[in-house]
């Protein structure tokens, strides 16, 4: 009986190591073949790339300059040339470019509102999602959420790189308010704050984010937006800096999206008194966004190749790594979990502990109506 089943045994461990031998002889060649296109591919766009010689990057919200420093050496025979500025301005520039038939960006990165409502509206821009070659940036469970993040509802076209914490949207004097006197977004509406508040103009790409949440949480929505804009004689200003040195000098209190650029990282890193209010613990909890962080790419780009080095440069681990620690002086929080977060600003990292709206997705993306009402609240001049 012993010797019966031994025998079955060996058979049956036989019987599964054909059945493996035989998986792995089809299985191998699927995998070469694989490993050898990839490889390929990016020999030849490379390849390319440096026959262009070239690459032109629009970029806005992040210090492209330092961050593209390891790219540079890296592939030396690709020349960049950034144009930074602000979304509302490289997008005015773009299409402004084109009306004269110019095509001159090879890149460009914004904020999510900026190209999703400027440039892929205007149908000017290119899927991105074929770009994409490296393993490394294809495997997406290196990604957030386990997923490679687009705005746009096909889902192809603008690649979300970052998902910043929203808990640094509201800017405080620390010696004019108590942060514990906020436990919620309508305790800045009471009466003791009317005229003591700042805003970057909120009829501006530059605040979408902050009024997407405003706008599509259902504790606040438009009667919010109406009573801070329309009742509340908030200052507005385009300008970060001026914003910034307004609420460190205790002409304002409070101030809206002053971090539009890096301004407060700077103040709050010179010691002026001055810091972000934890609205992640308020009652309407927190929200998470693409913080300026989405990339595209524009259709008729001169140096379609080189883009695509760089967009797997950038998208890699290496890539990531340089916008985290080079971007901004408050770091902000790529959407690749594979890299370490420890430079990331405490304000924009997320906590895994608690779950945010999440704005970064495409049915948030369309500002029409959230503009309009926020233009016929605010008083007129």
């Amino acid at each position: 009986m012993i010797a019966t089943d031994c025998n079955r045994c060996a058979s049956l461990y036989r019987s599964l190591r054909i059945t493996w031998l035989a998986w792995v002889l089809v299985a191998l060649p699927v995998f070469v073949s694989a490993q050898s296109n990839w490889q390929e591919e990016w020999e030849k766009t490379l390849r390319a790339a440096e026959l262009e010689a070239q690459l032109t990057l629009y970029g806005c919200c992040y210090e492209y300059d330092r961050v593209i420093e390891g790219f540079k050496k890296k592939y030396p025979k690709i020349k960049v040339a950034t144009v930074l500025g602000s979304g509302n301005q490289l997008a005015t520039r773009m299409l402004a470019e084109r009306r004269g038939d110019k095509f001159i960006p090879d890149i460009v990165s914004a904020g999510a509102n900026t190209i999703h409502d400027a440039l892929y509206k205007a149908h000017i821009l290119e899927p991105i999602k074929p770009a994409l070659i490296l393993p490394e940036v294809l495997d997406q469970s290196k990604w957030y959420e386990g997923e490679h993040r687009y705005i746009d509802p096909e889902k192809r076209y603008i690649f979300a790189f970052v998902a910043n914490s929203q808990s640094g949207q509201v800017i405080y004097n620390a010696k004019q308010v108590h942060p514990a006197e906020f436990k919620s977004y309508w305790d800045m509406v009471h009466p003791k704050w009317k005229g003591k508040m700042a805003s970057l103009d909120p009829t501006t790409f530059g605040m979408g984010a902050t009024l997407q949440f405003f706008y599509f949480n259902p504790e606040l929505g438009a009667p919010f937006l109406k009573k801070l804009y329309g009742e509340m004689q908030v200052t507005i200003s385009r300008d970060a800096r001026q914003m910034t040195d307004w609420v460190a000098a205790g002409k304002f209190s409070l101030c809206i999206r002053c971090n539009a650029g890096s301004e407060v990282g700077k103040a709050v890193q010179q010691k002026l008194p001055i810091g972000y209010l934890d609205t992640e613990d308020w009652k309407e909890g927190g929200s998470s966004s693409a913080a300026g962080g989405t990339l595209g790419v524009p259709t008729r780009a001169p140096h379609p190749n080189a883009a695509r080095v760089f967009i797997n440069w950038f998208l890699s681990r290496e890539g990531q790594t340089a916008l985290q620690k080079l971007g901004r002086p408050d770091a902000h929080n790529s959407r690749r979990i594979d890299i370490p977060k420890d430079d990331v600003d405490a304000f924009n990292r997320l906590d895994e502990r608690k779950k945010y709206f999440d704005l970064a997705k495409p049915e948030y993306q369309d500002l029409t109506p959230i503009f309009k009402l926020v233009k016929e609240v605010l008083p007129q001049k």
